[in-house]
Order: structure tokens, then C-alpha cells, then sequence
């Protein structure tokens, strides 16, 4: 699907021709995601015992699919807090990068989708967690709990191994002066890491295009979904309210979706409303868009700054 340009939803004739000669009558027609492209093959219905009516809706890949499993809709985000951390944005106006991946949105045409992986997931926040808060998730929340909105202007960059988006490595720290510390006391640690993987997701979503906007909504996955107090970081530094499912598998939940959506004359939003509705965990705090929009800035200035010193030399 990289040979596709994805405004005009056609094939690139640039990129079918450093590939191969005739590409494009082997690949066919691309439609929307939407599209019954055909019947199911009299082998599967002799094999497998699909009925002779089954339709084939158009495919796609997994991530697209994810999105459409946790029904995102125009302005949402969905935050998958794993081993890595990984964002699904829904996007009008995308604005490629050499970071991150911009897809056709699933289930809407006219939009997009995008996606951005954070390598320093969970594991880095478990290893702060057994330095600085005696290997306890409740200390950690403590910690958190007892810390303020901007950490008093302390702000981190935690990157134990490569990090993807972008690509650093190390631990850096600096004050609310912006000199360079070597440690901070535990509770402000715990913080600044927290508040830093966030700040460092909706800064690389904003330069993909992405803007949180008045209806916007989270939707948090993964193990640290559970933490009430990490999703309230998460809501403050966003602007938006977080949400939690129960939904495993989204990637087939959103093909199971999106088979049932197909050559439906209605919207993707319309055939999963009866869905179950994900549960509010987090509302922004009071004061959250007045500290955040003021360090958002400074951080994304602190993050080149690294970068640009720890950057390897080009072979």
C-alpha cells in the first residue's frame, strides 16, 4: 500500500515503475475499505463450508483495522501503552514526516489515519518505578498524586534504549531554567517521565497534522491503562478526556467491523452504535491547558536540543 497516493486514491506511477513492469493490472483497482469486491471462492465454500452468498469486503491491514475495532472517531486518539507505546490518530489534514506512518482511514474516505511508535514504553516506566518508587505501582501513583501539574518546570527525557520517535538515547534532565541536572528527588522523577512520554505523543501527533479539538476523546489500551493516575497525566497534558475498554484483539474486533459494515450504504458510525461504549477514567484538571500550552513549547525546543547533541555522526 506505499505505492498508493493516498489524497488521490490511486496508484503512484512513479513508484509502480521502480518496482516492476505491469504492476498495476497485477494489483487492480483500489476502492474504499468499505467495498465488496466479490464473493467468497467455491473453495472456501467446499473446504470450509461458507455459504455461497458469503462477500469479500475490501481488506486492510492491521493498525487500520485497530482503529476501526476501537471505532475511533473524527479527532480522536487511541493510546496503546505496551511495551512500546504506540498512537492511532484520526486526521482531516495530514502533514507527512519522516516520523510516523499516514495511512487512508478505514472506515471514513475522505480522512486519514495515523500511526506513531514510542519504543521506551512500559518498560522504562518499570524501571523508574523500581528506582524511585521501591518497585511499587502504588508509590509510583503516590508520586504522582503529590507532585503538581508541570513538575514545578522540571522536565525529562527517558530513553534506555534507542528511542524510534525520535531518535535518542539516555536519560537527560533538565531544571526549570533549562540547565542540564543529574538527578532529580524521586517523586519529581517519576513525574517528569510520566509527563515527558506524554508531551513527547501530542507534540510528534501535532506534527503529523493532528489538533486536539473540543469533542476530542482518548481511548487508553495496554497495561498501564489501569493506572488511574498516569491516565490523568494523560488527560491534563492533552486537553481531553481518557477513556478505557475492555476490547482485546481490536484488530480483529475492527474486522469483524468492518465485514459487517461492508456494502452498507450508511456510516461506519451508524452500524457499530450499539457497540459497547468505552468508560470514562480521567477528566482534564482544572488549570491543565494553561500549564501544558506554556511547556509544550519548551519541551519540543529541549527535545532538539538533545537530539541535535546526541545524534550519531553519518557513516
Amino acid at each position: 500500500m506505499n505505492l498508493l497516493q493516498i489524497q488521490d486514491k490511486v496508484w503512484s506511477q512513479a513508484c509502480l515503475g521502480a518496482c516492476a513492469p505491469h504492476l498495476e493490472e497485477k494489483l487492480g483497482v483500489p476502492v474504499p475499505s468499505c467495498s465488496v469486491v466479490g464473493a467468497i471462492s467455491s473453495y472456501y465454500v467446499q473446504r470450509y463450508g461458507f455459504p455461497p452468498g458469503c462477500k469479500v469486503v475490501a481488506f486492510t491491514g492491521d493498525n487500520p483495522a485497530s482503529l476501526a475495532g476501537m471505532r475511533l472517531e473524527e479527532g480522536d486518539i487511541a493510546v496503546s501503552l505496551g511495551t512500546s507505546d504506540t498512537l492511532f490518530l484520526w486526521l482531516q489534514e495530514p502533514t507527512p514526516a519522516l516520523e510516523g506512518h499516514i495511512f487512508c482511514n478505514p472506515v471514513d474516505p475522505q480522512h486519514y489515519m495515523a500511526l506513531l511508535c514510542f519504543k521506551n514504553g512500559s518498560l522504562m516506566r518499570e524501571k523508574i518505578r523500581n528506582e524511585c518508587a521501591s518497585c511499587s505501582w502504588s508509590e509510583f501513583s503516590k508520586a504522582l498524586q503529590s507532585t503538581e501539574m508541570g513538575n514545578g518546570g522540571n522536565l525529562g527525557f527517558y530513553f534506555d534504549v534507542m528511542e524510534i520517535t525520535p531518535e535518542i538515547i539516555g536519560r537527560h534532565r533538565f531544571n526549570a531554567e533549562n540547565h542540564e541536572v543529574p538527578a532529580f528527588p524521586r517523586d519529581v522523577e517519576i513525574r517528569a517521565l510520566i509527563e515527558g512520554q506524554f508531551m513527547a505523543k501530542r507534540i510528534h501527533a501535532e506534527g503529523l497534522g493532528y489538533r486536539v479539538m473540543p469533542k476530542t476523546k482518548i481511548l487508553a489500551t495496554g497495561g498501564a491503562s489501569h493506572n488511574r493516575d498516569i491516565l490523568q497525566v494523560l488527560a491534563d497534558v492533552f486537553g481531553a478526556p481518557v477513556y478505557v475498554t475492555d476490547t482485546a484483539n481490536s484488530a480483529c474486533v475492527g474486522s469483524a467491523y468492518r465485514a459487517f459494515h461492508g456494502g452498507k450504504d450508511v456510516s461506519f458510525a451508524e452500524v457499530v452504535k450499539l457497540a459497547p461504549n468505552p468508560r470514562l477514567a480521567a477528566t482534564p484538571s482544572p488549570g491543565a491547558s494553561q500549564v501544558y500550552e506554556a511547556l509544550l513549547p519548551r519541551y519540543a525546543k529541549l527535545e532538539q536540543r538533545v537530539l541535535f547533541r546526541t545524534q550519531r555522526p553519518l557513516e
